[in-house]
């Protein structure tokens, strides 16, 4: 645990500022730069190094598979909910205007939605490849030489 010393003092202090410059990516991503794809890469990016310097059981302990499965479900659900919504409303599929009787509110509820949903998936995605190759690494070579059932 005392080694690494340095990197592990240097995640600490990052890693929370990585997660809210995820989350000023992902409010702000509708006024200017960024958005849901962006700070879901941001986000995911902080757990992995979390997961790298902390150990992947660590990690683990602390986003479960099961949560990932989730979010990546309930992120997709998300935004094709935002266009379930405006197709319900009277619109067409993704028409943000019929989201709210003033049309500039409706526009901006539909795409912070819509970027909410984005940032959800790409980040439980990301993370998600990162366990299935961190795995793969942690096989034997016997059992990456044979996987189950060619034995």
């Amino acid at each position: 645990m005392n080694r690494q010393l340095v990197l592990r003092v240097i995640a600490k202090l990052m890693i929370p500022f990585i997660l809210i410059f995820a989350l000023y990516v992902q409010f702000h991503g509708d006024f200017g730069p960024g958005g849901g794809f962006q700070a879901g890469v941001a986000l995911a990016a902080g757990v992995i190094f979390y997961a790298l310097i902390f150990g992947l059981a660590r990690t683990r302990r602390a986003v479960p598979d099961s949560l990932l499965d989730g979010m990546i479900a309930g992120g997709v659900l998300l935004y094709g909910g935002v266009g379930v919504a405006g197709m319900l409303l009277g619109g067409n599929f993704l028409d943000y205007f019929v989201l709210d009787a003033d049309t500039v509110i409706g526009q901006h509820r539909g795409i912070f939605w819509v970027e909410a949903g984005v940032g959800i998936t790409v980040s439980s995605v990301m993370l998600r490849i990162f366990y299935l190759f961190a795995d793969r690494a942690n096989l034997t070579e016997s059992e990456r030489d044979h996987p189950e059932g060619e034995r």
